[in-house]
């Protein structure tokens, strides 16, 4: 199924969603299938774009009329496309710079990889760091470790929270005070557990 996206940054009409949503039902895009959002892309809290990435399921395409729409800024991007390739979620970008990347292409297919690629190389980077850290730690005489961000009572509450079509992702991070990023290390859009919040039930902290 397709599923589109559009945006624009103001929510005084000034601006207006027509010339997106056009092109995503030239697409083939339904119009019942359409979330949107007048609202800046800096902005953490964006509904539209909350329902629309816990509306896809598996072997969806993610359809947006330009990159610059779906991302906060290139790490949220990465990571945001980075989930969708894990859920085995499709994207496809119509025009401007990333109209190369088309899941139903082979072209399109190596680009979602390097995209893939550039998240593992930033995490591997963090992973790092962290180990140099903590080597420097140990030699000083320090114990260090890392310091899970959710109780075991917490990372369940995430887990009923994101099985809801309706909960509000940023309402719930804002709750629990973590970052929607942090959020998807312990559940995923659909509740299901993911290494850290199994780790956490699990008593390995």
């Amino acid at each position: 199924m397709l599923i589109g996206y559009a945006r624009v940054s103001k929510s005084d009409d000034s601006q207006v969603l027509d010339l997106q949503i056009d092109a995503l039902l030239q697409a083939g895009v339904n119009q019942g299938n359409i979330y949107t959002d007048k609202i800046s892309g800096t902005k953490d809290e964006r509904p539209g774009l909350e329902s629309c990435l816990k509306a896809l399921r598996e072997e969806d395409i993610l359809v947006v009329w330009k990159l610059d729409r779906l991302g906060r800024n290139l790490k949220h991007l990465i990571n945001t496309i980075d989930d969708l390739n894990k859920r085995n979620i499709g994207f496809k970008v119509l025009s401007g710079q990333g109209v190369n990347i088309d899941t139903t292409t082979s072209a399109g297919k190596m680009m979602f990889s390097i995209f893939g690629a550039f998240a593992e190389f930033e995490r591997d980077l963090i992973r790092e760091r962290t180990m140099a850290g903590l080597q420097a730690a140990r030699a000083r005489g320090k114990k260090g470790g890392r310091k899970f961000q959710l109780t075991k009572a917490q990372v369940r509450l995430a887990q009923v929270a994101m099985q809801n079509r309706d909960t509000s992702v940023a309402k719930l991070c804002k709750e629990l005070r973590i970052t929607r990023p942090t959020l998807y290390r312990y559940v995923g859009p659909n509740g299901e557990l993911r290494e850290f919040g199994e780790k956490v039930l699990n008593n390995k902290v």
